[in-house]
């Protein structure tokens, strides 16, 4: 569902969300937008394999929804529950589809 939302913002801006050139920058990229996710938003995050204790810690402040994004705002909230870093917290396919953004083409 995360790679969804990607895509979706993706096609929204004609450009790559989280474009980072190695897998670090990528990250980087996330964590500056989204924040650094913690225990207190992921539970158990800091214990993962690949989890440093020197990754920076930003504050993020949520996706950057320009005005000039060609999104509704229910399109923004959808995107919202889509790039949430909990797995057990981000929205499902099933809740996504029954999401007000698509009851207009039910």
């Amino acid at each position: 569902m995360w790679a969804v939302g990607a895509i979706m913002a993706e096609i929204a801006t004609l450009r790559a969300l989280f474009a980072g050139d190695s897998e670090i920058d990528q990250l980087y990229r996330i964590f500056r937008i989204l924040g650094t996710p913690s225990n207190k938003i992921w539970k158990g995050v800091e214990n993962f394999k690949d989890w440093k204790e020197g990754f920076p810690k930003w504050e993020g402040s949520g996706i950057p929804f320009a005005d000039d994004w060609p999104m509704c705002d229910l399109g923004k909230d959808l995107l919202k529950k889509f790039l949430i870093y909990d797995p057990a917290s981000r929205i499902i396919a099933k809740a996504a589809l029954n999401h007000p953004y698509f009851q207009k083409y039910v």
